[in-house]
């Protein structure tokens, strides 16, 4: 469609829905390592769609002119309201359009949403059909879906570094990159190496696989902004002066040289080179060096250049710039790598375990455990899901007249429910009209701490007077009876229980109030 205002219509709804499908795919359960990160990867996908369709509504909105032009198309004026030449002019191009394409698949985006959002074979109607993994062919079989490093190569070019002090084996490499969570990488490493081509080379492999591996397992973090911090703190610190053990070698100073005139330790009359400044003013006064300057006053010829046409402080000058370029670039890369290395300190550790337990294992187990590698992994979801439809089968009991359940889990027989009379409801209005099934059930409860906690609240004793009293009215009516027949049961709480004072006298409940009540106790 032609209609700006369709377009952005369409962008904004793109927008909202691939929001939808990120929330929907963050909010899945990642039972492992593998489907975690495939997800992470399918949300950076989105992450990725998302930002350009924002850029391109952007660009949208800035063309005023273009909006303008639709918006005044869309809107006829006053006098011609009932024209709608331009609403049949844009039908017939969308008639056009279908009628040039009869075969175009309406809902493309539908389908987009749909690959991303499937979860590979749920169903499990094809077992032996194995989808390949995209995100498996990103790693090698050293890196084991990202748990690992793959750090081999970069352990053999650093030991066929010149000039280090010992060849490190490949555990004592990674307690090597591991110290950079304490400091600059490769601070071990002497000054005259870290200036060599092998090491600018040497790094810049170990930074770029560095970078590729932080990309494939952190697919959400976005990781150039923080190497472009990274680099313009390097930039600060350079500029400052920070990084003491990378400053120039003193041979590279020496060489850019000047003027005999001047500061330079070069001798335009003699010839020489000087590595002190002292040694040059002293030779100064020198006999030679006298010789040398009047017989190049008298000559009108330049002195000869032994070393070609370019004079040697040009081709000093150029050798110091190549030198601190390369200088510099190697401490550059040197400083993200470490910043890159901080941020897998937990997977160097990992790969570092791994490796262990691989140097203990023998050459059978070594084998071993590459067939199970190479086996295609179980659906750990259609056997979950078949275990928990056992286990429902198992829990469902077919229980329509809801008979009580016997000591095996089941519903006791019919007769027997009949027998003892479960289906029979009694209701205690002292036991705040709890109900009891069954008679066997109601008369065993007028010796439960339910129905004595009743009879306690009301005042009465829990007598056989009581019992199969089952409303409030009418225990209160029997112990009034009780006690103008001169029946004194109901008094027996207060006669029958005893209790003691501080110096262990014992009295009656009724004495023992009467007594504390004037004082004697």
């Amino acid at each position: 469609m032609d209609s700006i205002i369709e377009t952005q219509r369409q962008t904004h709804e793109e927008i909202e829905r691939y929001e939808t499908a990120l929330y929907s795919l963050l909010s899945r359960n990642q039972p492992t390592h593998e489907i975690k990160l495939q997800t992470e990867h399918k949300a950076a996908q989105v992450l990725d769609r998302i930002s350009s369709r924002v850029t391109a509504l952007h660009n949208y909105y800035l063309d005023e002119d273009a909006r303008k032009a639709e918006i005044g198309a869309l809107s006829a004026p006053a006098a011609a309201q009932n024209d709608l030449s331009e609403f049949y002019a844009r039908l017939v191009k969308i008639q056009d359009h279908y009628n040039k394409y009869p075969d175009a698949v309406p809902g493309g985006f539908e389908l987009e949403l749909a690959a991303i959002l499937e979860e590979g074979n749920q169903d499990g109607l094809d077992d032996d059909y194995e989808e390949e993994d995209p995100i498996s062919l990103l790693f090698s079989g050293e890196e084991a879906y990202g748990k690992y490093l793959d750090l081999y190569a970069n352990h053999t070019t650093y030991n066929n570094l010149k000039n280090i002090s010992k060849r490190l084996p490949y555990l004592q490499y990674l307690d090597v990159l591991l110290a950079a969570q304490n400091g600059l990488l490769h601070s071990e490493l002497s000054k005259e190496t870290r200036a060599t081509r092998d090491y600018e080379a040497y790094i810049q492999s170990l930074h770029d696989y560095l970078l590729s591996f932080v990309k494939r397992t952190q697919p959400l973090v976005f990781i150039q902004t923080k190497h472009q911090e990274a680099e313009a703190e390097f930039e600060q610190k350079w500029d400052a002066g920070e990084f003491v053990d990378w400053e120039e070698n003193k041979l590279a100073k020496r060489l850019a040289v000047v003027d005999g005139a001047g500061e330079g330790l070069w001798c335009s009359a003699c010839q020489k080179s000087y590595s002190k400044k002292t040694v040059y003013e002293a030779h100064l006064t020198s006999k030679k060096h006298l010789k040398a300057t009047s017989k190049q006053a008298v000559s009108d010829a330049p002195p000869q250049n032994p070393n070609g046409t370019q004079t040697p402080t040009a081709q000093s000058a150029g050798n110091g710039q190549v030198s601190h370029r390369r200088l510099r670039n190697s401490a550059l890369l040197t400083h993200l790598s470490t910043s890159l290395l901080v941020m897998l300190v937990p997977t160097i550790s990992e790969t570092k375990s791994n490796v262990e337990r691989r140097f203990s294992l023998t050459a059978r187990e070594r084998e071993q455990e590459l067939l199970e590698q190479v086996k295609p992994p179980p659906a750990p979801t259609n056997a979950s899901g078949d275990a928990a439809g056992e286990e429902e089968e198992e829990e469902r009991i077919y229980n329509p007249l809801k008979l009580p359940l016997g000591w095996d889990g089941k519903p006791i027989p019919y007769w027997l429910y009949k027998l003892h009379g479960l289906g029979v409801e009694y209701r205690c209005e002292i036991c705040s009209d709890h109900v009891y099934m069954g008679r066997k059930n109601f008369d065993r409860h007028f010796q439960e701490s339910r129905h004595a906690f009743g009879m306690r609240a009301l005042g009465l004793p829990n007598t056989k007077h009581f019992h199969e009293i089952t409303r409030i009215e009418d225990a209160l009516s029997l112990a009034e009876k009780l006690k103008q027949e001169g029946r004194h049961e109901i008094f027996e709480q207060e006669t029958m229980e005893e209790l003691e004072d501080d110096e262990g006298n014992v009295y009656n409940r009724k004495t023992y109030e009467d007594l504390k009540k004037q004082g004697l106790i």
